[in-house]
């Protein structure tokens, strides 16, 4: 037995580390992904506008005393085709400003885009680079952030706002940064 153990050690060894290693590749999906900005103030990023038809908003706008709604999507999103009656939805909604911001993308892919689907938002941001979007820790599109008056981040969502996202978790997150802001 004592003339295995050194070649029986390192298989044992490797295998352990194989074990570790493969372990830690399984964490948490981007989606489950806690935000790092939830209960902080908003990035104080500013951007151009998506084009000469689109008004930008700034980062004083985020802190305007109503709530922002933020949704961060792309023209080559599957799922942010999806979102369109969500963002309209919470478009109609009273003292809640709808930003977008079009990530990683053309103005002219994200023109054509919003001709298609609708333009729900009241201002457009162009990330053209994505920089902006690792500011504000964006894992994918689409994204939604939800912001108090006051410019503190409440809510992250990522996915798209249909059903119970936008009815259980995106709706009464608007809500409660109302009371907040």
């Amino acid at each position: 037995m004592m003339r295995r153990l050194p070649y029986i050690l390192p298989v044992v060894i490797f295998a352990a580390l194989v074990i570790g290693f493969a372990l830690s590749l399984h964490g948490p999906a981007p989606d489950e992904l806690p935000s790092m900005l939830v209960d902080k103030p908003a990035p104080m990023i500013s951007l151009p506008p998506l084009d000469a038809n689109a008004q930008a908003f700034a980062p004083g706008d985020l802190k305007a005393g109503h709530v922002t709604v933020l949704n961060v999507f792309a023209s080559w999103c599957i799922p942010c085709r999806v979102e369109g009656p969500g963002l309209a939805q919470v478009a109609a909604l009273k003292g809640v400003a709808l930003y977008g911001m079009v990530y990683k993308d053309t103005p002219e892919k994200a023109r054509a885009f919003l001709a298609d689907l609708g333009n729900p938002y009241q201002r457009i941001d162009l990330d053209q680079d994505g920089r902006a979007g690792i500011e504000w820790g964006v894992y994918g599109v689409p994204e939604t952030f939800v912001i108090d008056g006051k410019g503190i981040v409440r809510l992250r969502y990522p996915g798209p706002l249909v059903g119970d996202a936008l009815t259980k978790i995106v709706l009464p997150a608007i809500e409660k940064a109302r009371g907040e802001g």
